[in-house]
């Protein structure tokens, strides 16, 4: 996925045209975090906060901690959930200051749990950036998940929508404010 997204690219675009502000003692949340592809950036920018990596696969979250290693971050916090689960990532309510959904939902059958959960943990005025496929980009997965679909999931969750962004040739981003 790393040619496909540049989360430096994406980290910087939230901070330039965003109200965005990484500020280095952040808390945040990567839901779906895989192998750390924004979970490191995210670490190395929050050098006096803490990311925590969520994943319900063991193989990724092995595969983060020993690029951790390699990276010398101590910031990282490993989770194993299902994020379609009740308040699967054990995270306490009203803790983080930005959960990233990055191509997860597409994979997920309850898209709506996993808005849920980040609007449980997310502060108040609390941001949630989701990154997934275009449905008509040539290349990925077969099953997509819309735009416009993820907005309404959002919105009837309570969020409102702040930004869109181009994460890239093949995806949208959607960047949206808990209430």
């Amino acid at each position: 996925m790393q040619g496909f997204l540049d989360p430096d690219k994406i980290l910087d675009e939230l901070e330039i045209h965003d109200d965005i502000v990484l500020k280095r003692d952040m808390v945040v949340a990567d839901f779906g975090c895989g192998s750390g592809g924004f979970t490191i950036p995210l670490a190395k920018r929050l050098d006096n906060g803490l990311v925590h990596a969520v994943d319900i696969q063991e193989s990724s979250l092995s595969a983060l901690k020993s690029q951790t290693l390699l990276d010398n971050l101590s910031n990282i916090r490993f989770i194993r959930a299902d994020l379609e689960e009740s308040k699967a990532s054990s995270l306490q309510d009203s803790s983080i200051d930005l959960v990233l959904v990055v191509n997860t939902l597409f994979q997920i059958d309850d898209k709506n749990a996993i808005i849920s959960e980040a609007d449980r943990i997310l502060k108040k005025q609390g941001r949630l950036l989701i990154i997934d496929w275009l449905p008509q980009a040539p290349q990925g997965p077969e099953t997509r998940i819309s735009p416009d679909d993820v907005k309404k999931r959002a919105q009837d969750i309570g969020f409102a929508l702040k930004k869109e962004i181009k994460a890239r040739k093949y995806h949208y981003g959607l960047v949206f404010e808990k209430s």
